[in-house]
């Protein structure tokens, strides 16, 4: 997990002490105070997905929405904690990314169910080409396809609402959660489950394109955000691990991972650079820097959604930008 870093821009909302936040949160409930179900997410972008599925029958709000928020680092007021606790449904990403969540579950002081999409990852949701595909591989009891599954810089990834098959693994979660405390919906969440399902082909198809026209093209990240969106195209991320993970964890890379990433991109030797807007830094503004003056294309990732979109819209958006600078 990344710890915080006087030189980064991105800003974590820092209330009251957690403490301080369980004292001042209200008795827990599974419905708001006029009765109905709510569900909470950490993030807009798992706010999205719950959103897909909820459609008008449930009420669905999200923690972190700002661009500046690191969920990494952030810290929850006791507005954050009072929502989380008295909500129906719990929505997150897990895996110690947005650990804030965690944090107030294991409390102990709500009732409420929770989706971890990190857990159905490590189940296997990633275990079939696309989620469903393959008898629905992210259910529990299925193939544990990504089990002990690490990226190339020798961590867990995190970062799994880069992967389309644990977002939809995520979506049917919601579904079935939904359902149980809904019964005369259920019907009605998991079809908007299914319609979620087929529109994740809109980024399918875009990264499948990639895979075909352009697999195994070398290219570089300032972070591995957007791994699972990188390892779907099947391209090949040269990034030096030491610089990935110094950045990764809010530290500065040693002077030689800088050296070699910047000559990577002044020889030529990758055809885009990924590039996190939400975490930069001097060595990371850098690197863009190099970048544009090569004449390598910089393909803008974030970790929240962008304003006036949802998941499969920034998610295609994304990949089609992927696309266009390997052109």
């Amino acid at each position: 997990m990344r710890a915080s870093s006087g030189l980064r821009v991105a800003t974590a909302s820092v209330g009251l002490s957690f403490a301080a936040a369980l004292t001042l949160t209200a008795c827990s409930s599974d419905t708001s105070s006029d009765g109905a179900l709510t569900v909470v997410a950490s993030t807009n972008v798992w706010g999205s997905v719950a959103q897909a599925v909820a459609g008008d029958k449930v009420e669905v709000s999200s923690i972190i929405t700002e661009p500046s928020s690191d969920p990494h680092s952030f810290e929850a007021s006791p507005t954050d904690a009072a929502k989380l606790t008295d909500a129906s449904l719990i929505v997150y990403n897990g895996g110690g990314y947005d650990h804030f969540v965690d944090d107030i579950i294991n409390t102990g002081n709500g009732d409420q169910l929770s989706v971890n999409a990190f857990e159905l990852f490590e189940a296997g949701a990633h275990a079939g080409e696309t989620a469903h595909e393959g008898e629905e591989a992210g259910h529990e009891g299925e193939e544990a396809g990504h089990e002990g599954d690490v990226h190339e810089h020798g961590e867990v990834n995190e970062h799994v609402w880069y992967d389309v098959a644990t977002v939809d693994a995520t979506a049917h979660a919601i579904a079935e959660k939904l359902g149980q405390l809904d019964p005369d919906n259920a019907d009605v969440y998991t079809a908007n489950a299914e319609t979620f399902h087929g529109r994740l082909a809109e980024i399918t198809a875009v990264t499948d394109g990639i895979a075909a026209a352009h697999r195994d093209a070398p290219i570089a990240q300032t972070e591995p955000i957007a791994h699972y969106l990188v390892e779907s195209a099947e391209l090949n991320d040269v990034t030096p691990a030491d610089f990935t993970s110094a950045i990764e964890n809010g530290n500065d890379p040693a002077p030689a991972a800088i050296a070699a990433t910047r000559q990577l991109i002044t020889d030529k030797q990758v055809k885009a650079v990924v590039y996190n807007t939400q975490t930069q830094d001097k060595v990371t503004e850098d690197v863009r820097a190099t970048a544009e003056a090569a004449g390598i294309p910089v393909v803008e990732v974030t970790e929240t959604l962008p304003e006036g979109l949802d998941y499969i819209q920034w998610q295609t958006n994304t990949a089609q930008a992927l696309a266009k600078a390997l052109q």
